[in-house]
């Protein structure tokens, strides 16, 4: 079995809406061989909370608007670390750049086919760890400031 047009419709919808408001890493697997639940899953992260719940609010917004789709479930809002939201054909996860290495989802669902994505999400590959990279260099640059 693989994913649905509906499911692909709504990944590419819900990718296209991640990239737009910046999201790290954005990849989507076709789980449907493996899990009778769901067809996709999207994944998508950011580095701080704000953007976290930005990037869920943009993601709800645009497929409501633009498909008619509204998530059956939405887990995680409070804290915004790890935000879910499940459109039964597909199940999006936001999640905060640290619980995204510490959970390592992608490690889970390898041996499941990616998902083709717009230019524009496949363009945030390896975005979270120039984010981290930078992070860092400003950390260091602060501390020898410091030292002083």
């Amino acid at each position: 079995m693989t994913a649905t047009d509906r499911s692909i419709e709504l990944i590419n919808a819900a990718a296209q809406a991640a990239a737009d408001k910046l999201a790290h890493d954005i990849i989507a697997y076709d789980v449907s061989d493996v899990l009778s639940i769901t067809d996709a899953f999207l994944l998508a992260s950011a580095p701080n909370d704000r953007q976290v719940k930005s990037i869920v609010d943009e993601i709800e917004e645009r497929l409501n608007k633009d498909l008619g789709a509204k998530p059956v479930r939405r887990e995680g809002d409070r804290e915004a670390r790890w935000v879910l939201l499940d459109y039964v054909d597909i199940v999006v996860h936001v999640q905060h750049s640290e619980e995204r290495v510490f959970y390592a989802l992608e490690r889970l669902w390898k041996d499941c086919p990616e998902l083709e994505l717009p230019a524009d999400a496949k363009e945030t590959r390896g975005k979270a760890e120039e984010h981290a990279k930078l992070q860092a260099a400003e950390e260091a640059t602060e501390t020898d400031g410091d030292w002083r």
